[in-house]
């Protein structure tokens, strides 16, 4: 009877430790709170194709929904999978920690003028010795300082905008923080605490608002979620003057990409066959519901690969324009038929070559 007493309570001691370790982690989480590897969100332009919308309706994606699902909650509020995943710095639990560290990056940040020079990126890492999380998205003035509490900017509801949400373990943060020197974001709110500085000093450097010297004009690193689900990083320089879709991503990864970015008249590159591996512009997108809208009213930047059999998606940062080929920025690439499958059928238009 004792015995059974013991090995009972053993039980639930251990319940509440895996409990507390699953609430207290630093990881993406989704709609429900819950710790997830990955996830994807799509807001919505408010002006869609004969429909005027909200602005701050979006889609989610993960694993485990397997597609877009549209989302109860609104971005503008602290709800859903951004607001959670971002909570544990608005606590304060994490920014006034010294066992972690934060960094707030965007070329147009919250409140502060904007400044020329900086790579055309915007992102979130939070991370401590064991794992954490980068948030990439393409949300100008997003998001607010930790002791604002969250904010969504009201200049983010008139486009659409896409966010990619990855857990990494410490290892694989390191590398990411590596390629951000390529880019050189704008940090306007980060902590790298004493205790890390031997294994980031760069990336303290780019929080002091310094440039450290780069040894090439670009870069390629693979990256494996906690979960193993493989990613690859392309960033590039200022020096690297390109378009990066067309001169770079598709002929490394030997796929023509239809790209989706925004696209200003006037401004937009047309789609290039120029090259072995070819890139054309999308300009019409259908999600979910019949959710229409042109690539005008999408602030996103993304890629597929045209043919199905090569599987290619990207999240990244830059336009397709002429003033962005002098500028820093990335694409982080998948993979997976789950995000692929999800991009790929919502390409209702593009124009060849």
């Amino acid at each position: 009877m004792m015995a059974a007493r013991l090995r009972f309570c053993l039980h639930v001691i251990i319940l509440f430790l895996c409990c507390t370790v699953s609430s207290s982690e630093i990881t993406c989480r989704n709609e429900a709170g819950e710790p997830v590897d990955w996830f994807i969100i799509y807001k919505l332009p408010r002006y869609k194709i004969e429909e005027v919308g909200s602005g701050v309706d979006y889609m989610y994606l993960d694993s485990s929904v397997g597609t877009w699902q549209k989302s109860q909650f609104m971005v503008n509020t602290s709800q859903g999978a951004i607001g959670n995943t971002l909570n544990p710095l608005y606590t304060g639990k994490v920014y006034k920690s010294n066992s972690s560290v934060y960094a707030f990056y965007n070329d147009a940040p919250p409140v502060l003028d904007y400044i020329q020079g900086y790579g055309h990126t915007k992102g979130v890492l939070l991370f401590d010795r064991s794992q954490g999380f980068w948030l990439s998205h393409s949300i100008p003035h997003f998001p607010s300082f930790p002791e604002r509490g969250y904010l969504y900017p009201s200049s983010g509801k008139v486009n659409g905008q896409t966010a990619l949400c990855v857990t990494y373990q410490y290892d694989q943060l390191l590398r990411i923080a590596k390629q951000l020197v390529y880019i050189y974001p704008r940090f306007y709110n980060c902590s790298v605490p004493t205790v890390f500085l031997a294994d980031l000093p760069q990336l303290a450097q780019l929080c002091e608002g310094s440039k450290p010297q780069l040894t090439s004009d670009k870069s390629v690193e693979q990256l494996f979620s906690t979960q193993g689900e493989k990613f690859v990083s392309f960033v590039k320089s200022e020096h690297f003057v390109d378009d990066i879709y067309t001169g770079w991503v598709a002929q490394v990864l030997d796929a023509d990409l239809l790209v989706e970015t925004w696209q200003r008249q006037g401004h937009e590159l047309p789609s290039n066959c120029s090259l072995p591996k070819h890139t054309m512009n999308i300009k019409r997108i259908r999600l979910p519901g019949s959710v229409l809208f042109w690539s005008h009213y999408d602030h996103s930047k993304w890629c597929v690969s045209r043919a199905y059999e090569d599987q290619v998606t990207c999240l990244g940062d830059l336009n397709r324009e002429k003033a962005q080929l002098w500028r820093g920025g990335g694409l982080v690439c998948s993979f997976n038929p789950v995000i692929y499958k999800a991009f790929r059928q919502v390409v209702d238009w593009y124009i060849g070559c």
